[in-house]
C-alpha cells in the first residue's frame, strides 16, 4: 500500500488541516479562548513590579490599597482558568471530530480495495492503521497547532513586557532563539523515521494477537503457548526498540533548551545586579522582569517538545492518507445488467498471482448454461477456487475473457454483477449480530420479517432459530460462535436464498459437517440451486455424482469434462481421484 511520503511536510500538514475545516467554528473558538487566557499570561509579572516598587512602601506611603493586588492576583488566574477550560475543551470535541472522520475515510476505502491489497497486507498491519496511527494525526492536526499558537503568545506578550523593562537585557534572551531551532530541527528527521518504524512494529504486534486470538484452539491443542509467547516478545521487543530510539531525542531537548536558556539568564542575572548596584533599575522591575524571565521556560519547553508529537503526527499521517489514497477495485464497467439468465462463458482465460511464477489458470475456456450445475474437481492448487474467484471479478484474467449473459464483465458495473451471484463457502461468514441481520445483510438490510422466516424454512434453519431465546432477534457471536456447524452453514444458505441471485457459488458446504447436519444442509442446498446457474468447487466426489457436468482440473487447465459415470468409464484423472478417495470405504470419501 502506498506511503505519501513524497508529500512535504507542509503538504501533509496543510492536508491534516483540511480535516479541521469543517469544523471551523469550534476551532475557532479554541483558539480564541487559548489566544486570550495566553494573553493574560504577561500580567503576573506586570503586576510584580507595582506590587513591589509600591505596595512595600514606607507605612502611610502606598500608593495602591493592598486589596487591590490581592483581587487582582486572584482574578488574573479566574479569567485565565475559564478562558483555558473554553479552549481546552473546544479543541479536543475538534480532535475527536477529526479521528472519527479519518477513521471514516479510511474505512470506507478499506472496504472497496481490491482483493490483492488484503493479499498483500496482513489484517494487523491495517487494523493498526486505523486504530492507532489516526491518533497521532489528530494531535499533529489540533494539539501541536495549539500549543504553537498558545505558547507564542505568550512568548511574545513576555518578550514585549521584557523589551519595555530592559531591551538590552532581552536581546540577550534572543540569542538562545537560534540555537535552539537548529537543535530541533537537527533531531526532527531522526524522530519522524523512528516514529514511521515504531508504526510497522506496532502493526505486527497487532497482527500476532489476532492471530493467536483466531487460532487459540490450535494453540491450545498443539501447545503452541511458549511459540507464541516468543513470538509476541519479540514484536514488543521491537516496538519497545523504536520507542526507546524515539525517546533520545526527545528526551534531549528539555535539558539542552533548559541549559541555553539557563546560561542566558545567568548572563542577565549577572548584568542586571551590576545595573541595580549602579542604581539604574529598581527591585520591582528586575523582580518583574525575573519573574517573566521564569515564565518563559515553560512556553519554551512546549514549543520544543512539540516537535515529537508533530513528527508521529506527519508519519501518521503518511500511513492514514496512504491508505485513503490507495487504489480501490476499478470500476471500468458501464452496462447495469438486470436479472442475468445465468449464461456463463470462459473464453481461453489466463490468470497468475503476483506473488507466484507458474500460473494459477492457462487457457481455460468452459460454458455454463442457464439453470446448469457445474462442478469442479481437481487436486489442491489446481486452479478451482481461482477459477470461481474471477466470476465476481475479485482479480481480472491476464489473458481471456469471462462473459454472463454474452456481456464481458469487465464491462459490467461491480454491483449489477455481484447483484447476480450468490456465495456459500466451507468458510462460513458471519457477524456479530443477530440472526435477522446475519440472513437480511448489504442491501437486504431492512427485509421483513417473513421474508427472512420464509428463507431461513427453506434453508431448514427455522427449527433451530425457533429455538433461540429471541428467535430471529438473537446475537449468534463473532462469526456465529454459539452455533454449531451446520447451523452457521444453513444461515449462511438461507442469505443466499433471500438474495435470490440467478448465479450460485458453492465452495463445498457440507465437507466438514456430520452426517445429521449434512442431510439438513444437502436437502437447503438442493433448494437453493433449483433453478439457477450452480457451479460448485467439489472436496468430496459423492457430493457431485449428480451435477450436470464436471469439469477436472489439473496445473490450471480443465483436462477432463463430462458426467459422473462418462467421467469413470474413461479411466482418466477423476476415475483415479474417484478410486483414491472411495479405496478405504465411504469414511475415506468424507475426508
Amino acid at each position: 500500500m502506498p506511503q505519501t511520503r513524497s508529500q512535504s511536510s507542509r503538504q501533509l500538514y496543510l492536508r491534516l488541516l483540511s480535516y479541521v475545516r469543517p469544523h471551523a467554528k469550534v476551532f475557532a473558538l479554541a483558539l480564541l479562548g487559548m489566544i486570550a487566557a495566553a494573553a493574560t499570561e504577561p500580567l503576573f509579572p506586570m503586576l510584580m513590579k507595582p506590587l513591589l516598587d509600591g505596595g512595600f512602601a514606607a507605612a502611610g506611603q502606598a500608593a495602591t490599597p493592598p486589596i487591590f493586588f490581592a483581587l487582582a492576583i486572584v482574578a488574573i488566574f479566574v479569567v485565565r482558568g475559564v478562558l483555558s477550560f473554553v479552549g481546552h475543551y473546544c479543541m479536543a470535541w475538534v480532535a475527536d471530530k477529526v479521528v472519527l472522520d479519518l477513521r471514516a475515510a479510511m474505512f470506507a476505502r478499506l472496504v472497496r480495495f481490491p482483493t490483492r491489497t488484503f493479499d498483500d497486507q496482513s489484517s494487523g498491519a491495517l487494523l493498526s492503521r486505523v486504530a492507532y496511527d489516526v491518533a497521532n494525526v489528530s494531535a499533529a492536526a489540533t494539539t501541536v497547532l495549539t500549543v504553537v499558537v498558545r505558547d507564542s503568545i505568550v512568548i511574545l506578550g513576555m518578550l514585549a513586557w521584557l523589551l519595555y523593562l530592559n531591551w538590552k537585557l532581552t536581546l540577550i534572551t534572543l540569542v538562545v532563539a537560534p540555537l535552539v531551532a537548529l537543535f530541533v530541527r537537527a533531531l526532527s528527521h531522526r524522530l519522524r523515521t523512528m516514529a514511521r518504524a515504531s508504526q510497522r512494529a506496532l502493526g505486527d504486534v497487532v497482527h500476532v494477537l489476532e492471530e493467536t486470538i483466531e487460532c487459540h484452539r490450535v494453540v491450545k491443542v498443539f501447545g503452541g503457548q511458549d511459540y507464541e509467547g516468543r513470538r509476541f516478545q519479540r514484536a514488543i521487543a521491537a516496538l519497545r526498540g523504536f520507542n526507546m530510539r524515539q525517546k533520545v531525542p526527545e528526551a534531549l531537548i528539555t535539558p539542552v533548551t533548559h541549559f541555553l536558556a539557563a546560561s542566558a539568564m545567568a548572563v542577565i542575572v549577572y548584568v542586571a545586579l551590576q545595573e541595580s548596584l549602579a542604581g539604574h533599575t529598581t527591585v520591582g522591575a528586575f523582580a518583574s522582569f525575573f519573574t517573566a524571565m521564569l515564565m518563559l521556560f515553560a512556553p519554551i519547553k512546549h514549543l520544543t517538545q512539540v516537535n515529537s508529537a508533530l513528527q508521529r503526527g506527519l508519519a501518521g499521517a503518511e500511513s492514514v492518507f496512504g491508505m485513503i489514497d490507495a487504489p480501490v477495485e476499478e470500476e471500468r464497467g458501464t452496462l447495469a445488467l438486470a436479472r442475468a439468465r445465468g449464461d456463463i462463458v470462459y473464453e481461453g482465460v489466463g490468470f497468475t498471482y503476483e506473488t507466484r511464477n507458474e500460473p494459477a489458470l492457462r487457457e481455460v475456456s468452459l460454458h455454463v448454461r442457464p439453470g446448469e450445475t457445474l462442478a469442479l474437481v481437481g487436486t489442491s492448487g489446481s486452479g478451482k477456487t481461482t477459477l470461481v474467484n474471477l466470476l465476481p471479478r475479485f482479480y481480472a484474467p491476464d489473458a481471456g475473457r469471462i462473459t454472463l449473459d454474452g456481456h464481458d464483465i469487465q464491462t459490467l458495473t461491480l454491483d449489477s454483477l455481484r447483484g447476480n451471484i450468490a456465495l456459500v463457502s466451507q468458510d462460513v461468514v458471519l457477524f456479530n449480530d443477530t440472526v435477522y441481520a446475519n440472513i437480511a445483510y448489504g442491501r437486504l438490510a431492512g427485509t421483513n420479517d417473513k421474508d427472512v422466516t420464509a428463507a431461513a424454512e427453506a434453508a431448514h434453519a427455522m427449527d433451530f432459530i425457533r429455538g433461540m431465546p429471541e428467535g430471529l432477534n438473537t446475537l449468534i457471536g463473532e462469526n456465529g460462535l454459539r452455533l454449531s456447524g451446520g447451523q452457521r452453514q444453513r444461515l449462511a444458505i438461507a442469505r443466499a436464498l433471500l438474495k435470490n441471485a440467478p448465479v450460485l457459488i458453492l465452495d463445498e458446504a457440507t465437507s466438514s459437517l456430520d452426517s445429521e447436519s449434512e442431510r439438513h444442509v444437502q436437502a437447503a442446498l438442493e433448494a437453493l440451486m433449483k433453478g439457477r446457474t450452480t457451479i460448485v468447487i467439489a472436496h468430496r466426489l459423492s457430493t457431485v455424482e449428480r451435477a450436470d457436468r464436471i469439469a477436472v482440473l489439473a496445473e490450471g487447465r480443465i483436462v477432463e469434462s463430462g458426467r459422473h459415470a462418462e467421467l469413470l468409464a474413461r479411466g482418466g484423472i477423476y476415475a483415479r481421484l474417484h478410486r483414491i478417495q472411495f479405496a478405504a470405504g465411504p469414511a475415506a470419501a468424507t475426508a
